[in-house]
């Protein structure tokens, strides 16, 4: 949802549009953006959320989580050839990284998000 102030545990997670999606994820150089492909009616996509409002909180200084209602915004969901909800993507620098169908704990979300930085970070191999 949009970013709000107050105890709201939400207010990490920035919700984007097909608008703003260039600015927004694709543009960020600073931090690596856990994107979530969304719909109201999608079951473990609430079940989510608050795992990704936790994480948004506790990882700010290196990740930016921002959701996307699929059914809003088809330009994005074509774009990238969501089928699922949720469908988590990881982008850095506006490549994609990672992509993860369906709902998870947040131990294995945030073992998986490791998984992608210790990628990122080994050196290259000749």
């Amino acid at each position: 949802m949009p970013r709000t102030e107050g105890t709201d545990r939400r207010s990490a997670v920035i919700e984007v549009t097909d608008a703003d999606f260039e600015a927004e994820v694709l543009r960020e150089r600073e931090r690596t953006v856990l994107v979530e492909f969304t719909a109201a009616w999608c079951g473990p996509c609430r079940r989510l959320a608050p795992v990704l409002a936790a994480i948004a909180e506790e990882e700010a200084d290196r990740l930016k989580v921002v959701v996307i209602d699929a059914d809003s915004n088809p330009g994005t969901v074509t774009r990238y050839g969501v089928l699922s909800m949720p469908t988590l993507l990881v982008l850095r620098d506006g490549e994609p990284l990672r992509r993860m169908v369906g709902a998870r704990p947040k131990r294995k979300l945030l073992q998986e998000l490791q998984e992608v930085r210790e990628l990122r970070e080994r050196p290259a191999t000749a």
